[in-house]
């Protein structure tokens, strides 16, 4: 039986191993996308609370970075458990919170999530701290404290992906989650709790990013910042992050090229590349809604393309039947309008979708699947992230300016490439500017290293990468 969260009212931080209320603080409402309903109010936090976190975070970072590798391998494991046990809970709130439709938060939302916690549990036991040739130790330790800020879209997802390699290197936490999906944050402060996770070493302030994030990035007792989102956010925060000289870690936007090289397997690839482009209603920094293909195949795609659209089910996301469920919220909804409105002003071909909600759904943040067609590379569709489900197929001549167009942004965080000729792919793949190339849809992989070239980002997440990011390197000359 589905267990839907009723109105929630919740004004608490978690801050030194306790939850402290804040009811006299500012109100945040939380509105449910599916019905443009507020379900509920959250606290928004001050700069005051964020010093209070930070203190605790600061205190506990000089005994819990001391703990042993067993110890926090241990503690990785109690969280591991927790999240499984309670994971229908999590999908819910997610539902809940920003719309994911119900079979898509049980099948990726919330699992991939507890991977990011059993990987860093795998990278941690046997990872090595010291290591020494010629007269010199080179010796990993914890970096202090961190400050993680994370997105609305993967809530979870990406909560799990900072605060679980962070908490492996031995360092001290405190998340500040989207104010937009509160709910599963709350929800994870309790699994910390409940998993025996040391007073001070995890902390959560909720609230604003122009005010708690801000406060966070320019605080001078944090030693590092990990932040997914926007590049202008990612651009506010390493320009607070500068004056302290922190370490910042940033995981932006994108503008993914989905590449079909001319031996492709079109009939299933192309299908899939839809399925692809709009997982998670689009909302995704790396999906690939940039589909490239030769100019010969160009009308037997778009026939495959609407084929792939008609069948993708758009409705109440607590429908198990479902496949898409509304955009987050009403900002991001009233963005996908208009860049929808862009590419038909630019001329863009329209092969499916288009503005306005679908058909028979007259409330909630519901957008049209839409598939653009002979889209070029001065269009704003082609250059600037949508985060919603629009796809836009460009033409290619040859294999030359197809990796040119592919190239041909601002971001660099993903591509996807398709062929049926290993080496070719291999070769092409090196060509490509992003930090992850995915060849033929493999398997979705935790411990690959996830992270952009140019306006993406900096650093890297995920396995073994992306939890050195949470550690410092000492040189120790002459024992």
């Amino acid at each position: 039986m589905a267990v839907h969260l009723a109105e929630k009212n919740d004004f608490r931080f978690y801050i030194d191993g306790q939850w402290h209320q804040r009811a006299d603080a500012e109100r945040i409402a939380v509105v449910d996308p599916a019905t443009e309903h507020v379900v509920g109010h959250v606290a928004a936090g001050t700069p005051a609370d964020v010093d209070i976190a930070v203190a605790a975070a600061r205190r506990a970072f000089e005994t819990f970075s001391r703990s042993s590798v067993d110890e926090r391998a241990a503690l990785l494991g109690r969280i591991v458990a927790l999240l499984e046990a309670r994971a229908e809970l999590f999908a819910q709130a997610i539902v809940t919170e920003m719309g994911a439709a119900i079979g898509f938060a049980r099948a990726a939302q919330v699992p991939f999530a507890i991977e990011h916690v059993r990987v860093q549990r795998e990278v941690l036991q046997r990872y090595a701290f010291v290591s020494g040739e010629e007269g010199v130790a080179t010796v990993k330790e914890p970096i202090g404290v961190c400050a993680l800020i994370t997105p609305w879209n993967w809530p979870l997802y990406q909560i799990t992906a900072k605060v679980a390699p962070a908490l492996a290197a031995g360092c001290t936490v405190v998340l500040k989650p989207s104010e937009l999906s509160p709910y599963s944050a709350q929800l994870f402060a309790q699994v910390m709790h409940d998993a025996g996770t040391p007073a001070g070493v995890f902390n959560l302030v909720g609230g604003r990013g122009e005010i708690v994030g801000a406060a966070l990035a320019a605080h001078p007792h944090v030693d590092m910042i990990s932040i997914t989102g926007s590049t202008r956010a990612g651009v506010l925060v390493a320009q607070a992050a500068a004056v302290t000289v922190k370490r910042v870690v940033q995981e932006l936007g994108g503008k993914s090229p989905n590449l079909f090289l001319d031996d492709a397997d079109f009939e299933n690839g192309v299908a899939k590349g839809v399925l692809t482009g709009m997982r998670n209603v689009g909302q995704s920094c790396s999906a690939p809604t940039r589909m490239l293909v030769p100019a010969s195949r160009l009308a037997e795609v778009e026939a495959l393309v609407q084929a792939a659209v008609a069948n993708i089910a758009v409705g109440d996301p607590n429908d198990e039947s479902t496949a898409m469920g509304p955009i987050a919220n009403a900002a991001q909804f009233a963005r996908v309008q208009e860049m929808i409105a862009a590419g038909i002003d630019d001329g863009a071909r329209l092969v499916c979708g288009g503005p306005n909600r679908p058909p028979g759904l007259e409330r909630g943040f519901f957008a049209q699947p839409t598939v653009f067609s002979g889209v070029t590379a001065d269009m704003r569709i082609a250059q600037e992230e949508i985060f919603g489900p629009v796809l836009a197929i460009m033409p290619y001549r040859d294999e030359a300016e197809a990796i040119a167009i592919a190239n041909d942004t601002v971001y660099g965080l993903s591509a996807h490439l398709q062929s049926g000729d290993r080496q070719r792919a291999q070769r092409v793949a090196g060509r490509i500017r992003a930090g992850q190339v995915h060849v033929n849809y493999p398997a979705w992989n935790g411990h690959a290293p996830f992270g952009g070239y140019k306006r993406s980002g900096n650093g890297r997440e995920y396995g073994v990468h992306g939890f050195e990011e949470y550690l410092e390197t000492k040189a120790i000359l002459g024992l």
